[in-house]
């Protein structure tokens, strides 16, 4: 005879289906805001380096009386190791004598990103081009 007030041992399917739902909601919202983090972190480490070339050029104009002749010294972002999210050029491939504009395109994994590439010219002008965010919005996060 099979007593009925043995003690059950492990979970119904139904208790398990509950368990499997409520974690997938929360990867549906968690998710999406984890990959925006990191998308902010790459953008930040480009405006960073976008920054540092930019500082790099007035102290090269400071030296040499013109930008000509001046290569970036960084030429992709992050500048630690790893994977590489931008590419940093002039823009129209070369400074002038009294202009320049530092450009960091994405690239890999950062392509079509919202804010596109970001640019600062020899006035301290930032801007972005090719995204759909405003370029004061991306330089301010």
């Amino acid at each position: 005879m099979i007593e009925k007030s043995a003690a059950r041992k492990g979970f119904t399917l139904i208790e398990l289906m509950i368990v499997v739902a409520i974690i997938a909601v929360l990867a549906a919202i968690a998710y999406p805001s984890y990959q925006e983090q990191i998308r902010r972190s790459r953008r930040a480490d480009a405006k960073t380096v976008v920054m540092e070339n930019a500082q790099f050029m007035e102290r090269f104009y400071t030296q040499n009386g013109t930008y000509l002749g001046a290569t970036l010294p960084i030429l992709e972002a992050p500048k630690d190791a790893g994977t590489k999210f931008y590419d940093l050029t002039f823009a129209g491939g070369a400074a002038t004598a009294t202009t320049f504009i530092v450009v960091a395109t994405p690239k890999g994994a950062m392509t079509g990103d919202a804010c596109g590439s970001f640019r600062i010219n020899q006035a301290g002008l930032k801007s972005t081009s090719g995204g759909t965010k405003p370029g004061d919005e991306c330089w301010s996060r």
